[in-house]
């Protein structure tokens, strides 16, 4: 009997000791899992991964299911009276929305700080109050609105941030010929607080955002002699605008909005990026509308056999539209999904032209009939200084 109690015990401790032994291999497993594939368990590859994952995958588009007609009114203007006699045109015409800015003149943003890191954050100031509630306003006038936002021309989020900036070979601030900084399209801290602004018009009851100066300064060969961009990644520029657009397009679907883009009005006629990164084929799959701006009178002469551009809008308009008609029938014959096509059209004088023309109401409806002889039924008209004359539905 005590021999059998002795085996017992000792069966009791073998057992004993194998449950430690395993428990100890299995806790160190890992540990030594980690240390021979330390990649595997790099948080900050796992998120790179991820994000390139991410931006691979193509966009739900929300394309508008009616022709939007809007013209473009200055935050300036919106928070004055002429916005009355603005909702009055539309009223009195086939118009039905309007472009406004947010983030230049009156600014509904500005910067706060998160653990010293720069966050967008709503302006308190009293005309952003007002300007506010002009929006409210023209929402209960069930009136289209897009949120105009300048991506990376920013001058008010250059100087408050200059770490986002720009930057000259030696390391100061690099500016254009008028002496604007530019935000580097290759920060991804500077997306993050465009889509939390374009976040933020959608809760004010924005219907699409529209970015604009979504690309980098003209003249690129010649800013590329002079710049050092923070370009880790080296993705080329027109990637950089792709993957912007990409991501701000999933979180303005997310918050029920629509997305468009503004373009250059040959980027739909030529096949390189003009070195601003933009690229019809790229961005026209990334956004709800892209948004070519063919001003008549920014068009070279001699352009398509067109002595003076300015001069025939109509033929102008034709050309511009039919080039990037194509381009989206070439990305529908490969099943790519394009967005609509919403072209900007002149209404203003370009009096620093000779020779010009004034742009009035027969300007205006030339071009719009020339955009729906191509197949295009919504447009955007821009004056800058939001002056539009009365044409007929």
């Amino acid at each position: 009997m005590n021999d059998f109690r002795s085996l017992r015990v000792v069966v009791r401790f073998i057992v004993l000791v194998v449950i430690l032994v395993s428990g100890l291999i299995g806790c160190s497993s890992p540990l030594i899992q980690k240390e021979e594939d330390p990649i595997k368990f790099s948080p900050s590859i796992i998120s790179n991964r991820f994000t390139d994952q991410q931006d691979s995958q193509p966009v739900w588009q929300m394309k508008p299911k009616t022709p939007i007609r809007a013209i473009y009114v200055s935050s300036y203007v919106a928070n004055s009276q002429r916005i009355k006699e603005l909702i009055d045109l539309v009223n009195r015409t086939e118009l039905n929305a309007m472009v406004l800015d947010i983030n230049s003149g009156i600014l509904l943003s500005s910067v706060a700080h998160r653990n010293n890191t720069p966050i967008f954050a709503p302006s308190t100031k009293k005309s952003a109050n007002h300007f506010r509630q002009v929006i409210q306003k023209l929402k209960n006038h069930h009136i289209y609105l897009i949120a105009r936002i300048t991506a990376f021309k920013d001058p008010d989020l250059a100087s408050r941030v200059p770490a986002w900036t720009l930057k000259q070979k030696n390391g100061t601030v690099w500016r254009d010929r008028s002496g604007t900084a530019w935000i580097d399209p290759f920060r991804q801290e500077a997306w993050k607080y465009k889509m939390d602004m374009a976040e933020y018009a959608a809760e004010l009851g924005f219907d699409e955002v529209q970015f604009d100066y979504v690309r980098f300064p003209e003249n690129g060969s010649k800013v590329d002699a002079e710049v050092t961009y923070a370009n880790p990644q080296g993705w080329t520029k027109s990637e950089a605008i792709r993957r912007f657009l990409h991501r701000a397009s999933i979180r303005c679907h997310k918050k029920g909005i629509r997305m468009s883009a503004d373009v250059f009005g040959m980027v739909g006629s030529l096949t390189n990026d003009m070195g601003i990164g933009q690229s019809w084929n790229l961005i026209a799959k990334e956004v709800d509308v892209i948004s070519p701006m063919i001003y008549p009178s920014h068009y070279s002469k001699g352009t398509w056999g067109i002595d003076n551009p300015d001069l025939s809008p109509g033929p102008i308009i034709t050309h511009a539209l039919r080039d990037a008609a194509k381009y989206n029938k070439k990305l529908k014959g490969k099943g790519i999904e394009t967005a609509k096509v919403r072209p900007w059209l002149q209404a203003f004088t370009a009096g620093w032209l000779d020779p010009h023309q004034k742009y009035g109401a027969a300007q205006i409806r030339e071009q719009i009939q020339a955009a729906r002889n191509a197949g295009f039924n919504s447009y955007m008209l821009w004056n800058s200084s939001s002056r539009y004359p009365i044409y007929n539905k």
